[in-house]
């Protein structure tokens, strides 16, 4: 006689109420461990600024629509988050189709009962045709970081993240108080832009709408710097910013943009319909 194994069922009541108590728990541990706002800024601002090399990461710059967009990077949000403290921060892709890809990302505020959902939309068609597995875990695992950087963003304050993010800023190009510091600096990073992209001057001049290295000051280098980080992260292409006549010339059309999704809720109810924790 064959042996039938019997697996039981766990109640997906059971489940829920296992991770109700955990929330529960942590919710508890924040009310009576408040943060401390000041040494959360202070600390935060040390880490940033211990280097130019990690304030760098701290940037980014996309030409978009003949305007330079820049703004705080995902490495600025993790540190942020992780000096804040007292977050449940969640992120992954939620569903794939033929042409897109959606991720969420979480960032719950267990002190100030303050829950913030974002999604994150990417293409991925190419013009040969839709990505292989690997590249779409590659693309969501990047659109995971932008939508987890935006989550985080929105719970925390934006007085005291634009205090960190400026404070990076003015460390990222370091002491340029004289013109001999500038045009050094200016050399260095056009040096790097060459060595690491193979990118000529005028290229790169002609990315921040500048005609002679001359003309290049402290806020242009922070926003190369910048562009420079968003290549690094994948958020944007070498061609696709400093040769978009030749990518245009290619596809026939524009970057794809990326698609952004933010929903606040205050309440942060929770429902059982499937059994586990949700935020609506």
């Amino acid at each position: 006689m064959e042996e039938i194994q019997v697996t039981e069922v766990q109640d997906m009541s059971v489940i829920y109420n296992q991770d109700k108590a955990v929330i529960d728990t942590q919710i508890a541990t924040a009310k009576a461990y408040p943060r401390n706002m000041k040494r959360a800024v202070d600390n935060s601002v040390f880490i940033v600024t211990l280097d130019e090399e990690t304030a760098s990461t701290c940037s980014y710059s996309l030409p978009r629509g003949g305007k330079v967009i820049t703004g705080p990077t995902v490495h600025l949000a993790k540190i942020l988050a992780q000096n804040w403290g007292n977050l449940r921060i969640e992120a992954k892709v939620v569903s794939i189709d033929k042409t897109t890809l959606t991720s969420q990302a979480i960032a719950f505020d267990l002190e100030n009962n303050l829950a913030i959902k974002v999604e994150v939309k990417r293409a991925i068609m190419t013009k040969t045709g839709r990505m292989n597995d690997d590249m779409i875990t590659v693309t969501g695992n990047a659109a995971n970081a932008i939508a987890m950087r935006n989550a985080i963003l929105n719970v925390i304050p934006k007085g005291i993240v634009d205090k960190v993010y400026n404070e990076a800023k003015n460390k990222i190009t370091g002491n340029l108080s004289d013109d001999t510091k500038l045009a050094a600096k200016r050399k260095k990073v056009f040096d790097g832009f060459n060595t690491t992209y193979g990118l000529t001057e005028q290229e790169v001049l002609a990315a921040i709408g500048k005609a002679a290295i001359e003309h290049v000051t402290q806020d242009d280098l922070v926003v190369l710097i910048g562009i420079g980080q968003a290549i690094k992260d994948g958020d944007a292409n070498v061609d696709s910013v400093f040769r978009p006549k030749k990518v245009n010339a290619m596809s026939g059309k524009d970057i794809e943009p990326i698609e952004i999704k933010v929903t606040d809720n205050f309440d942060n109810k929770l429902k059982q319909s499937t059994g586990k924790l949700e935020f609506e």
